[in-house]
């Protein structure tokens, strides 16, 4: 393509040879050239060129054609129409004729058309720009030669995703967050595939610090998506815990929201024909409402204006006795056991005796206030607890469990009380 003919496109004084994008699309215009060939017109020729080319290049075992395995070939297809296609293909040079074997057989930009072509079609569904583009790094990587511009694709086509998971997230709605979610399992495998490039980009020496500092960024955006997993669990169940259930029907307000979704607008507004009357005027709007509404507007906003408002004067607050301290039921349970063990000379008792009571909440209970025993802080003070902390007691042992004979208590510490006067011995 003579650059001549950009010059109009450019500001004056800009030369576009000058120009580095210019000049790199310009060298590869031979094989852009075939591009514009298949894809100029309308939808149904570019689709049927692209139909006989991809037949043409397909069989690999003898890729030259003669005139007469085409029409063979394409006996399904107008004649005519055939003829216009294979002429179309001939002048835009994917078509090559020899003359002297009387053969077709596909241009070398024909062959790379199609081999780019076949990548983006086999790449069909979800994952359809993720998987192509994770495709191109791992194809670049592995003959040596990683494009710049296939890194910078794929690290915006992933920081795309992560802003729509993102916002999904953000919007607080349980579909968006569980499309979001099936979509990022959708595309998972090919951020997996990616790691994989990345990971073996970032321990070549060879290439350049602008392609290490590409599959840098490329590896943070993977990291990013992959905390958004556990991201995704973690709001659905908070979602799931504000459902409201429909008494004892099953249902619950999203089985609702999610059928109203999935109904037609026909269907919704025949179902709700019986229940709403439509009135060419509101006729919730009756004389006795408006005559309200006019008042206020006459005489209560007026006679709120002419109100003085003044804010009483400050009066110290009454001198109130201390509130009365909550009794601590179980603790005083067990401060009775405790005594009464104390009380009759048993110098060696086992913790069962003291902390299991009926429930295992209480039990827990007691045995929490058994490491206040001697504790010299809490002994400070006139509690029940305080008053715990100052028997004589101390525990020994611990080192193994117990299974008690308790209906909800299953395990507990084989520790023992042992009296101060025994603590030595």
């Amino acid at each position: 393509m003579p650059l001549d003919s950009l010059s109009d496109f450019f500001q004056p004084g800009i030369e576009p040879a000058s120009l580095q994008a210019v000049s790199r699309l310009t060298g590869a215009w031979p094989y852009l050239a075939v591009f514009v060939t298949l894809f100029r017109g309308g939808d149904e020729e570019v689709l049927m060129r692209l139909l006989v080319l991809r037949e043409l290049g397909g069989r690999a075992e003898a890729p030259l054609w003669t005139p007469q395995e085409i029409a063979q070939r394409f006996a399904y297809l107008n004649d005519t129409k055939l003829a216009t296609i294979l002429g179309r293909l001939r002048e835009g040079g994917l078509l090559v004729y020899d003359s002297d074997g009387g053969v077709y057989q596909l241009s070398e930009g024909a062959r790379v058309a199609l081999a780019a072509l076949a990548t983006m079609v086999d790449f069909a569904g979800d994952d359809v720009e993720l998987g192509y583009l994770t495709s191109q790094v791992a194809a670049g990587q592995a003959v040596g030669q990683v494009s710049d511009e296939a890194l910078k694709h794929l690290l915006a086509r992933l920081n795309e995703l992560y802003a729509e998971f993102e916002e999904a997230l953000e919007s607080q709605s349980e579909f968006r967050i569980r499309a979001a979610q099936h979509r990022l399992e959708a595309v998972w495998r090919w951020v997996a595939k990616s790691t994989e490039v990345v990971k073996s980009l970032t321990q070549d020496d060879t290439l350049s610090l602008l392609v290490l500092n590409q599959a840098q960024a490329i590896a943070l955006a993977q990291s990013r998506m992959l905390a958004l997993a556990g991201t995704f669990e973690r709001r659905l169940a908070q979602l799931a815990a504000q459902r409201v259930h429909l008494g004892g029907s099953g249902l619950t307000s999203t089985d609702i929201a999610d059928w109203l979704r999935r109904i037609a607008a026909g269907q919704l507004a025949h179902k709700l024909d019986a229940c709403l009357s439509i009135a060419p005027e509101p006729a919730f709007l009756s004389t006795p409402e408006l005559a309200d509404v006019a008042e206020f507007e006459l005489l209560a906003r007026e006679r709120a204006k002419a109100c003085t408002m003044t804010l009483p004067g400050g009066e110290a607050a009454p001198l109130a006795d201390a509130p009365e301290m909550e009794r601590l039921l179980e603790a005083e349970a067990m401060y009775d056991v405790l005594l009464e063990l104390g009380m009759s000379g048993a110098a060696d008792a086992h913790i069962s005796q003291a902390v299991l009571a009926d429930s295992y909440n209480e039990t827990a209970y007691r045995l929490s206030l058994l490491s206040l025993i001697g504790d010299p802080e809490t002994s400070n003070d006139q509690s029940i607890v305080a008053a715990l902390a100052k028997l004589p007691f101390s525990l020994q042992g611990g080192e193994r469990v117990i299974e008690p004979d308790h209906p909800e208590v299953a395990s507990l510490s084989d520790a023992r009380l042992v009296a101060a006067a025994q603590k030595g011995s």
